[in-house]
């Protein structure tokens, strides 16, 4: 496997933006069900693998950006370090304390942080390295109630979440999909269903009113994105056009301007760096999927390039707010993780 447009000294600081965090358990943010005092434990002690960097979704998607570098960079210098610090979290016994906290709250995390557990553990089954091994078969008892929560909200809800945060249901689809159709096919007929009865007959979506408030995804192109996965280009081409059919046909990025963190110490200003290099990933899911020949690539093209270039820049990440979950982000755009299973 060979890294795109990612060097060995991107790969290295991205690697200590993950290092300098997921062992660092506060400032800190946990949202779970209370019932008495005594039911609020220090995270340390409550999730004691992914404890770290801010909250327990972003420790996981670091853990899994530490995998996937040590993967593309196997002789890395940082590899040492991130080996240590991975094993340290991972043991049977951290492992088993988060098992019993998933089971005891099923909705935590629930759809994003599970569905980026789904992209560890893929991530550790596709590399052929004996402790990446040891770690998924740590890692297997918390993946089995991961999965058996996220099916248990997909049954469950009635309407998709079309907000463009943690939420957001198009998508925590797209990363399970990802996950299922490689590493548990028996999924995937129920959460196609789920699809095509969330998305399939939309149509006009308002793109040109987003971001909506502090966004880190984009509700319109995570649907696109979404469906890229599910339909043939010859299916998915009209599908975009009911969905989006404004969109151009021309080289231009007006339509669609990344959005600038003005201050970057601002955890909620820092989601627009996220933003941005989310739908650069996003846009590139769109076009990879259209025929060869469509008329709205040049457009789609020009906005995508903009969107990494300003997303890539990484300017919440001199702070805190920025530096302990950005990196993922990145590193999933630069290496093209969410393409590397849907190839025309």
């Amino acid at each position: 496997m060979k890294p795109d447009q990612l060097d060995l000294k991107m790969a290295s600081q991205f690697s200590q933006l993950a290092l300098g965090c997921v062992l660092r358990e506060y400032p800190h943010v946990q949202f779970y069900w209370l019932e008495k005092g005594e039911d609020f434990i220090p995270p340390r002690q409550l999730t004691p693998a992914f404890y770290g960097c801010l909250d327990w979704h972003s420790a996981v998607h670091n853990h899994w950006m530490l995998v996937r570098l040590m993967r593309l960079f196997c002789h890395a210098s940082f590899n040492n370090t991130a080996r240590e610090v991975i094993s340290q979290n991972i043991t049977c016994e951290n492992i088993s304390a988060e098992v019993v906290h998933l089971q005891s709250q099923p909705r935590f995390e629930c759809p994003y942080g599970l569905a980026w557990l789904l992209q560890l553990t893929g991530e550790l089954r596709e590399w052929e390295d004996i402790q990446a091994k040891k770690w998924l078969e740590i890692l297997q008892p918390l993946e089995a109630v991961a999965v058996q929560n996220l099916q248990q909200w997909w049954q469950n809800i009635s309407y998709p979440n079309r907000t463009g945060s943690h939420s957001q249901t198009a998508f925590a689809l797209g990363l399970i999909w990802d996950y299922a159709i490689a590493h548990h096919p028996t999924l995937t007929p129920e959460i196609e269903e789920k699809i095509r009865q969330f998305y399939l007959n939309d149509c006009n979506h308002p793109l040109h009113l987003e971001p909506w408030g502090y966004d880190f995804l984009s509700p319109t192109l995570a649907e696109a994105d979404l469906m890229r996965r599910l339909l043939s280009p010859e299916d998915f081409a009209p599908w975009l056009t009911q969905f989006l059919p404004k969109l151009p046909t021309e080289k231009q990025t007006d339509w669609l301007q990344p959005v600038s963190v003005e201050n970057p110490q601002d955890y909620a200003q820092s989601h627009f760096d996220g933003l941005n290099l989310s739908r650069a990933w996003m846009l590139e899911g769109i076009i990879s999927k259209l025929p060869h020949n469509d008329s709205r690539i040049p457009a789609l093209e020009a906005v995508a390039l903009v969107h990494r270039e300003k997303g890539l820049n990484l300017v919440s990440a001199v702070d805190y707010s920025g530096s302990h979950w950005l990196g993922s982000f990145a590193v999933y755009l630069m290496t093209k993780r969410g393409l590397s299973m849907h190839k025309n």
